[in-house]
């Protein structure tokens, strides 16, 4: 009996250390804004999307003040096959003609809905918004190296005082990447730049990307160089020799973008692990990489 109940007792206490160590997390960012685009794996596998959404809500219930930004590219895709189109792609941006923005708005609305939808059943108040909505997201026609790519907007201005005013409400803005042009022509916004946008808009105190990858390698071929912490000057060491590619060298550029306009932190997380928002923001060494100015202060102390 006596046994058992020490076996309980420390299972009780390393509960209690974990709360601890998140304790001074939890006071360093009360009341401030993070920033969280969700895309990739987490948003398919529905075990993992609840989880996603948990860490969000539980953020919010200790102080944040998180805002979504979700993608839907895989969906997108889908339902393009689905109708019989051929999605089409130029340097990582879908080519959107008018039939596709028509889908790609129908999809990311329904998708939008349901990520509401989870909220609100954890017991927190959520708003579904679109870029349109209030002119939330005012772009410009986005080329992909000069080519005209359809209707993909490049946003050139935020309407931040919507998402203050919701978020002094007491609402957790979640937001789909469509905008409008100055003709209010509806337009497509790749999701990072939309993230990033946005978090330079609110001046956040964190902005997360949730990826398939697990972060940052020193080496890409090899896992073992998973960066934790990382300054834009050595990002752009990288980037300049050549140890970026794919996908990562815009959102790494989306990075540095955020950090040079006033967001204190970008983290680079592997979607796919269960509750990594929370395992990045409320642990000492977190899980994937996080993304600082040259002269912040270094966070975690291998």
């Amino acid at each position: 009996m006596t046994l058992m109940m020490n076996k309980d007792m420390q299972k009780y206490l390393e509960k209690a250390e974990v709360l601890i160590e998140a304790l001074p997390y939890i006071q360093r960012f009360n009341r401030r804004i993070i920033v969280v685009k969700y895309g990739g794996s987490a948003m398919i596998d529905e075990q993992l999307k609840e989880q996603v959404i948990q860490d969000v809500t539980l953020l919010k219930l200790v102080g944040f003040k998180p805002i979504i930004v979700h993608g839907g590219g895989k969906e997108i895709s889908r339902w393009v096959g689905k109708v019989g189109m051929e999605p089409r792609f130029v340097n990582g941006l879908r080519v959107t003609d008018e039939a596709t923005m028509e889908l790609a708005e129908m999809v990311l609305g329904k998708v939008n809905k349901g990520l509401v939808q989870l909220v609100e059943s954890l017991g927190v108040r959520a708003i579904g918004l679109s870029g349109k909505d209030g002119r939330l997201l005012s772009v410009n026609k986005k080329l992909s190296d000069g080519k005209d790519i359809g209707f993909v907007g490049d946003v050139k201005n935020v309407n931040a005082s919507i998402l203050y005013d919701l978020l002094e409400k007491d609402f957790l803005p979640i937001i789909c990447p469509i905008g409008l042009d100055d003709d209010y022509n509806t337009y497509n916004i790749n999701a990072d730049d939309a993230a990033c946008a946005i978090a330079r808009a609110m001046r956040a105190e964190k902005l997360a990307f949730l990826t398939d990858i697990e972060g940052v390698y020193r080496d890409p071929e090899d896992s073992s160089t998973l960066i934790s912490e990382l300054r834009i000057s050595e990002a752009r060491e990288l980037m300049n020799a050549g140890y970026i590619g794919g996908g990562m060298l815009p959102k790494l550029h989306n990075c540095i973008s955020a950090i040079e306009h006033g967001v204190s932190r970008v983290h680079i997380l592997d979607g796919r692990i269960p509750h990594c928002l929370l395992l990045e923001i409320f642990t000492n060494k977190g899980i994937g990489t996080a993304i600082i100015n040259d002269g912040e202060p270094q966070f975690y102390i291998p």
